[in-house]
């Protein structure tokens, strides 16, 4: 059996998906066999190189072109801009990994900026029963009263329930059989939903009462206002604090631990010592960028929770 694990990610990215990489290959077990597919449109050779040495004898490097007709629907518009703003494509190729791999009933998703410390064997082991895929509650956004409005008045959801899409356990029979991606792609296009967090906003709202929720271990996302998870599975460091531009950043000596161990640690490091507090300050700022969407999208007589009321989204 082959444990498949997606990635996507764009070329810029390449030197912190490495480090993801890294460790999850260092801690695969070696009876087991896994592949990793890198899902891209723009990956260069030399970092298609640089991934598949990360290779062994039971974790295999695979990379996917995405072609342009797959993802025609979606169109470069701000209603599908990543965090509100700014467009990249990459955000969606998940969606779409149960079609374009009709091979596997069952795979694992992961953003590139996390860290693996169990073997990724563990989590696919989930049983998902007939839910279309298992994810871990959003724990990032449960302190953000903003987000909690959008969520509840914008979207009709629990906070409670909103999944992060960052790490996904896809039940990719089920994706298929229920024709997941067409009812993505009709909803998308017919209604143009202004959302904060596009890709996750879907999943949330089409697959509502279908979702396994997953250990908290396995998407630790930092965050100031909550104790650190003493054995995190996977750590996710969503949204704009990396530790690749903050110091103190919650979880940070995992990536650095793991960074070391790469051809990147030295480019990685001065990206660190050479970000700016300007730099640094503007990040910050993206945050309630982001976030002032939902003072408009509250008001959309076409947001989620005024077309729910004329019917069902879900599949």
């Amino acid at each position: 059996m082959t444990i498949p694990v997606f990635y996507s990610i764009s070329d810029d990215y390449t030197k912190y998906v490495a480090v993801s990489l890294n460790s999850l290959v260092k801690h695969a077990n070696p009876a087991n066999d896994y592949t990793v597919y890198f899902l891209n449109q723009d990956l260069t050779e030399e970092h298609k190189k640089n991934l598949a040495a990360f290779g062994s004898d039971n974790v295999h490097i695979k990379f996917y072109t995405i072609d342009e007709q797959v993802v025609e629907a979606i169109e470069n518009r701000p209603e599908n801009y990543l965090k509100a703003d700014f467009f990249t494509m990459s955000i969606f190729y998940r969606l779409y990994i149960p079609d374009l791999f009709p091979q596997y009933d069952k795979a694992i998703y992961i953003d590139a900026d996390t860290i693996i410390n169990e073997d990724i064997a563990n989590l696919y082991a989930t049983e998902l029963g007939n839910n279309l895929f298992g994810a871990c509650m959003d724990s990032s956004i449960q302190y953000v009263p903003k987000m909690i409005t959008y969520i509840k008045e914008v979207l009709a959801l629990d906070p409670k329930k909103y999944i992060n899409s960052g790490v996904l356990v896809l039940n990719c029979q089920a994706f298929r059989d229920e024709h997941f991606v067409a009812h993505f792609t009709d909803l998308l296009t017919k209604y143009h939903f202004d959302c904060i967090a596009t890709d996750q906003d879907y999943l949330n709202e089409i697959c509502d009462g279908r979702i396994f929720y997953l250990d908290p271990k396995w998407d630790a996302m930092p965050n100031e206002n909550t104790e650190a998870i003493a054995q995190p599975g996977i750590i996710h460091y969503n949204l704009f604090f990396k530790p690749w531009h903050f110091a103190d950043v919650q979880y940070a000596q995992y990536f650095w631990d793991n960074a070391k161990e790469t051809k990147f640690y030295d480019e990685l490091k001065a990206g660190l010592d050479n970000y700016t507090d300007q730099e640094r300050e503007q990040d910050r700022n993206k945050l309630n960028f982001m976030l002032s969407k939902e003072d408009k999208t509250i008001k959309d007589p076409q947001n989620w929770a005024q077309i729910k009321k004329q019917g069902p989204v879900t599949l």
